[in-house]
């Protein structure tokens, strides 16, 4: 009995470790076959015409039809309006690679300090993947296809890329899905032609475009706006380029 014991007492580590090992591979089994992989390499050459974003406000809305976007590329839009976008959204997107680890560490630290979410870490990279393919649901496997797909973008497509998906799938309205049809809904113009103001408040309102509308002049658009256009002259558009 006692030999039994020992054997026991020396086998029970080897089973929890291998245990531990099979449940970390069916997560990362779960995340490679639910993560749209096929589908990231042909962003940098084709347009979309539904993102998940968008099947999810139908849902929502109980609509017959997806709300749809029309495509435009970086060349149609004013500079001022990416710059805008960066220096709000995210500061280092030339740099890094799908994740800024420094600044998701901030935003979990204050986030913790004040008991609720007060601040976002998400790049523009990661708010490309959960509005292409994921949803808005917070939890902790969402977030974790997040950055699997946000690293995997880093690495199949360009800055421009990333960039142009983005500007183009990104909510800014109810039913507003893209900065073609918001330029013209919000400005009556096209993307090219915004002034530098009109860039800066459209960059405010992307953390809530469901509250707040870049032509209404609240003073939540108006401070935002105010400090991007303070930042401005420090972006520098694909610096490597």
């Amino acid at each position: 009995m006692n030999e039994l014991g020992l054997l026991l007492d020396k086998l029970l580590p080897s089973i929890k470790k291998r245990k531990l090992r099979c449940i970390f591979l069916y997560i990362l089994f779960l995340l490679y076959f639910s993560v749209p992989f096929l589908q990231i390499p042909i962003l940098e050459y084709n347009t979309f015409r539904v993102t998940s974003l968008m099947e999810q406000r139908a849902i929502e809305h109980k609509m017959f039809y997806y709300p749809r976007q029309s495509w435009c590329s970086l060349n149609d839009i004013n500079p001022n309006l990416l710059k805008g976008i960066i220096s709000m959204e995210d500061g280092k997107f030339f740099i890094h690679k799908g994740i800024d680890w420094e600044e998701l560490n901030k935003s979990l630290a204050k986030n913790k300090r004040r008991g609720r979410a007060v601040r976002g870490g998400s790049t523009i990279t990661m708010q490309l993947a959960k509005n292409l393919y994921l949803s808005t649901e917070k939890s902790s496997l969402r977030k974790a296809k997040e950055f699997w797909i946000a690293l995997r973008m880093e690495k199949e497509l360009s800055k421009k890329g990333i960039l142009r998906n983005y500007v183009n799938a990104v909510e800014w309205g109810d039913g507003l899905f893209g900065i073609k049809k918001a330029s013209e809904t919000y400005f009556g113009k096209e993307p090219v032609s915004l002034t530098t103001n009109e860039c800066a408040r459209l960059a405010a309102v992307i953390p809530s475009p469901l509250v707040h509308e870049p032509n209404v002049n609240s003073s939540y658009v108006s401070r935002r706006s105010a400090i991007i256009l303070g930042r401005l002259n420090d972006v520098v558009l694909f610096p490597d380029n």
